[in-house]
């Protein structure tokens, strides 16, 4: 196995377009180290870019938008106050990875490029609108969250393609968030399904929403009809209704040890709804708890 460190970006894609075999990005490690100890795979080329500048920065932009380098932590996102007070959905669903020791180590990039269904961090990032910033060696490119995974442990970039940067748009006046998951445990368990919810108002009236869903489905998907379930309403029991329909409508789970089918779609609705609620209260200036 040949460990390299390149200096920048560009030195990242040349060794890995140049590579032949297995090749794995290194950024926190939480998940690529773990499956080299199981010997799940063994990287011919492994590259580390957490020493790449820029890579642990978390910078909000002139216009109200932020740029998380691809090495930020979970945990330094959780300290972040600014990055908190504006997108807290986006911030709890990567605060309930692992352990707190995991916690000084995981990334969203790691979280969404390992390519689980059932990854916390993602949904809250589809629901957020959030875009990486992907670089390879046909040039650089901005991608939606949602475009990236493939299915189960595969994404959808090419060769020789890495994320560079985080893209999160500014939260403006009025808006919200959420992350809700059922586990079956309290705390340090994968989510048998996962709801990520993010909206603005106009006075009570929801005038944007966006809805995804986690281990629900081979990918974490968007629910565009659950997204117009919500606008125009009050968030009245009738939207929620429709909302809860409309997310067990999108659902596409397996059975496994954790839930069956019917379970998770019947519970995919019910947490579309109360993540809906959770989000409004933040989007009326209510205070919410990090995590129920």
């Amino acid at each position: 196995m040949r460990y390299h460190t390149p200096a920048s970006f560009d030195d990242a894609i040349a060794i890995a377009a140049q590579a032949e075999g297995i090749t794995r990005f290194l950024a926190g490690g939480t998940d690529v180290l773990v499956q080299l100890r199981s010997d799940l795979v063994t990287p011919d080329d492994l590259i580390d870019i957490k020493h790449i500048p820029g890579t642990h920065d978390i910078v909000q932009n002139a216009d109200g938008s932020w740029t998380l380098g691809i090495a930020v932590s979970g945990a330094e996102m959780t300290e972040h106050a600014g990055l908190c007070a504006a997108w807290p959905g986006l911030v709890e669903g990567m605060d309930l990875i692992g352990s707190t020791q995991v916690q000084g180590r995981a990334t969203l990039v790691g979280n969404l490029c390992n390519g689980s269904p059932a990854a916390d961090s993602v949904p809250g990032m589809m629901a957020a609108g959030v875009t990486v910033t992907v670089m390879g060696p046909n040039g650089t490119r901005e991608v939606a969250v949602e475009d990236i995974p493939a299915g189960p442990g595969r994404t959808n970039l090419a060769k020789g393609e890495l994320i560079a940067a985080v893209n999160i748009p500014a939260r403006g006046e009025n808006g919200g968030d959420a992350y809700q998951r059922f586990i079956p445990r309290t705390e340090m368990d994968i989510a048998v399904v996962g709801v990520g919810v993010s909206l603005r108002l106009d006075g009570d009236i929801i005038t944007e929403a966006r809805v995804a869903l986690g281990a629900v489905a081979p990918t974490a998907l968007t629910v565009p009809d659950g997204s117009a379930a919500l606008i125009g309403s009050t968030l009245d029991e009738a939207a929620k209704a429709r909302l809860a329909e409309a997310a067990s409508a999108a659902c596409n789970p397996i059975d496994d040890k954790r839930g069956t089918i019917e379970f998770r779609t019947d519970v995919a609705g019910v947490l579309a709804a109360r993540t809906a609620q959770r989000a409004y209260d933040r989007a009326q200036g209510k205070k919410v708890a990090k995590h129920v």
